[in-house]
C-alpha cells in the first residue's frame, strides 16, 4: 500500500463519516428537541430512540444489504457497494445517537429555562433554536460522539460497501483486510492513521468548545 492509496482511504473515511454525521445531526438534533419538549408519547419515543442507539452495526448492515441488493425493494437505487450506500449506513447508525443525546441534553437544562422559552409567544422553530443555543455544548458533544462511532465503525460499512479497493475501502475495513491477510505492519500503520484522524477531530472540537465557552 503506497502513500496515494493511504490518502485515498483516509479521504474516503472522512467523507463518509463527516457527511453521515452532518446529516444525522441536521435531522437528529431537531427531532431530539421535539421529543424532549413534546407531551404526547414522549416516553415511548425516548425508549424507541434509546433502543435504536444499541443497534448492532452488523445487523444494520445486513438489513441494508437485503434492502439495497439487486432483488431488494431498494435495489433500483444502485447504492449497494458504493460510498453513498456507506453514508446511508453511517447515517442510520448515528441518527439515534444524535437524537438520544439531544433528548438528554434538553431534559438536563434547568426547568426554569425550558419553561421560559416554551412560554414565549414566538414560532416553534425559534424556540428550538433558543433551546439548542442553551445546550450547544452538549449538542456539540452529541455530534462528536456520533462521529467517533462513525469513524471507528466497521460492521455495517464492510457489508454495505464491500471493502472494494480504491472505491469503498475505508480505514477500519482496510485494517480488517490487512489483518486477515497477515500484513500486520500495514494494519498497524492504518491503525495509527485512524487514531491520528480521531485525535485531530477531537482537537478541532475542543478548540470550538473553548471558543464557545469564552463567549
Amino acid at each position: 500500500m503506497d502513500a496515494a492509496e493511504l490518502l485515498l482511504i483516509t479521504g474516503l473515511t472522512l467523507r463518509v463519516s463527516l457527511t453521515a454525521v452532518a446529516l444525522s445531526s441536521a435531522l437528529g438534533i431537531p427531532a431530539g428537541i421535539l421529543i424532549a419538549t413534546g407531551q404526547r408519547r414522549r416516553k415511548a419515543l425516548t425508549l424507541a430512540v434509546n433502543t435504536a442507539m444499541g443497534t448492532p452495526p452488523v445487523l444494520l448492515g445486513l438489513v441494508l444489504y437485503l434492502l439495497l441488493s439487486r432483488r431488494g425493494p431498494l435495489g433500483f437505487l444502485g447504492l449497494l457497494f458504493t460510498p453513498e450506500g456507506m453514508i446511508l449506513s453511517q447515517f442510520l447508525l448515528t441518527l439515534p445517537i444524535t437524537t438520544g443525546l439531544t433528548i438528554s441534553a434538553i431534559e438536563s437544562l434547568p426547568r426554569e429555562t425550558r419553561e421560559l422559552i416554551e412560554s414565549l409567544a414566538t414560532r416553534p422553530a425559534f424556540k428550538m433554536l433558543l433551546l439548542a443555543n442553551e445546550a450547544k455544548l452538549q449538542l456539540l458533544a452529541a455530534s462528536l460522539t456520533a462521529l467517533a462511532r462513525a469513524v471507528s465503525e466497521v460492521g455495517s460499512v464492510i457489508i454495505v460497501g464491500g471493502n472494494i479497493r480504491y472505491y469503498t475501502r475505508v480505514l477500519t475495513t482496510a485494517i480488517v483486510y490487512h489483518t486477515n491477510a497477515g500484513e500486520f505492519e500495514a494494519a498497524l500503520w492504518l491503525g495509527a492513521v485512524l487514531a491520528l484522524v480521531y485525535l485531530s477531530l477531537n482537537a478541532v472540537v475542543l478548540a470550538v468548545r473553548t471558543a464557545v465557552m469564552r463567549e
